[in-house]
């Protein structure tokens, strides 16, 4: 039996990724409480994971004793604008806890600044659909950026502004719960146009500053590759999806399939590609379903699908991420800011989780500038309109005791973060099924 270890670069970043909403809990002035309270999700996040409560505490000693060096958060704005002419200085100062927390624990911290969910004023004011919460999201940036950076240079402005815009303007699963093409795309213009107005008051504050972007990147195949429309509702897809922000970052020019905007001011402002990735979508043509772009998406007969079959494991789909994303953005370092799968028993995580480094170091070997990879999840967290139906963390929690139990993943992670690398004991000892597809011979 072969015996080898796929290192990866000296500084490598190993860490997990976690969002305020999703673990903070009692965050009730916000978009997403009252989306919660008028019956749109599975459950309510109530407590959530209890950060807000201090286990942030005992869960940033699980990252650090399992050797992770890096974990990405979000703060929240509503906690610290409640209102439109107030901050709250307390809230603030809970977060450079937090910050230097990570640092006591040898851990680097990420930030970002916006996470999907939104201050309740915000929404009165028109929200995302209007230019004018540009000058308040740089003003709620210029004041977070300035009590946070005594501990922080890494900065993430806006998560998933596609997965934002689609979800919320067009499949309504997120609020506002509306369905307008036209309109998604208004709103990402006005997240890019926030995203470069943070970028550069970031560097004004802090010129020595990282600051970057997380777009959730989901590959597309055609289900027929010899028919037509097929291939037509793919590309469709691909565009809809995937392009919008990155080629307004790119050119100044945010293109999607129902027009363009021009953002010349939104055009280099980023020093690192955050790379959110999960999973592959295979795209047929289907005339029912317009909300769809008349294509519907799934995975193949056969796929190694998770529990809620929302995700399958699919590393070759995060390998040719990795290399759209050379391709798009050449002169920039590439951060893997999300990756994971969700899995309550355990049964598919060790060998996505494995799968997916391999894929990664591929990558890596090609001198492609990879400089680290956030896993997602810490813990079990509140998943959106999903709730609690969806598990991604390496520990579990029981939601009615806030218990916390060890996946055997999270063993498997804290010893690919220990050596900086994913070695054939490892594979043998997590996930013995994959052992022939990462070390043949």
């Amino acid at each position: 039996m072969p015996s080898a270890t796929f290192h990866f670069p000296k500084g490598f970043l190993w860490g997990t990724a976690t969002a305020s909403h999703q673990v903070e809990g009692r965050n009730t002035n916000n978009n997403w409480y009252k989306w919660e309270q008028e019956g749109h999700t599975t459950h309510k996040s109530g407590n959530a994971s209890d950060w807000w409560g201090g286990r942030w505490k005992e869960d940033f000693d699980r990252a650090a004793e399992t050797s992770q060096n890096a974990h990405r958060l979000s703060v929240e704005w509503s906690r610290i604008q409640p209102a439109p002419d107030r901050w709250d200085e307390d809230a603030l100062e809970r977060y450079r806890s937090m910050l230097r927390g990570l640092r006591d624990r040898g851990i680097t911290p990420m930030v970002t600044l916006h996470h999907f969910t939104d201050p309740l004023w915000l929404g009165v004011l028109g929200g995302w659909e209007t230019q004018a919460v540009v000058p308040l999201f740089e003003k709620y940036a210029r004041k977070v950026v300035g009590a946070l950076k005594e501990y922080c240079t890494l900065w993430c402005t806006i998560n998933e502004p596609n997965v934002y815009a689609l979800e919320g303007y067009l499949r309504g699963n997120f609020p506002p719960g509306k369905s307008d093409l036209k309109l998604s795309l208004v709103v990402q213009s006005n997240m890019a146009r926030a995203h470069a107005a943070a970028y550069r008051l970031i560097h004004e504050l802090q010129p020595e500053s990282r600051v970057g972007y997380a777009l959730h990147f989901r590959p597309q195949e055609s289900f027929r590759p010899w028919f037509p429309l097929d291939r037509l509702m793919r590309n469709i897809k691909f565009e809809a999806i995937n392009m919008a922000f990155p080629s307004a970052i790119s050119t100044g020019i945010m293109r999607s399939p129902v027009g363009r905007i021009q953002v010349p001011e939104v055009k280099g402002t980023q020093d690192f590609m955050g790379l959110n990735y999960y999973s592959v979508d295979t795209v047929a043509f289907d005339l029912r379903i317009p909300q769809e772009l008349f294509s519907h998406s799934f995975f193949p007969e056969g796929s190694d699908l998770a529990d809620a079959g929302m995700n399958s494991n699919t590393p070759e789909g995060f390998f040719w991420a990795i290399k759209w994303a050379v391709r798009t953005y050449p002169a920039l370092p590439i951060i893997i800011t999300e990756n994971g799968i969700e899995d309550i028993t355990d049964r598919i995580r060790p060998r996505y989780l494995a799968e997916h480094v391999h894929a990664m170091w591929r990558a890596v070997n090609f001198n492609w500038p990879v400089k680290g990879y956030f896993h997602w999840s810490l813990v079990d967290n509140f998943e959106w309109e999903r709730g609690w139906t969806q598990r991604f963390g390496l520990w579990a929690i029981d939601i009615e005791t806030q218990k916390r139990t060890r996946r055997p993943s999270a063993d498997l992670y804290a010893a690919i973060c220990k050596e900086n690398g994913l070695s054939s004991a490892m594979v043998e000892k997590y996930c013995p099924e994959v052992f022939e597809k990462l070390f043949p011979g």
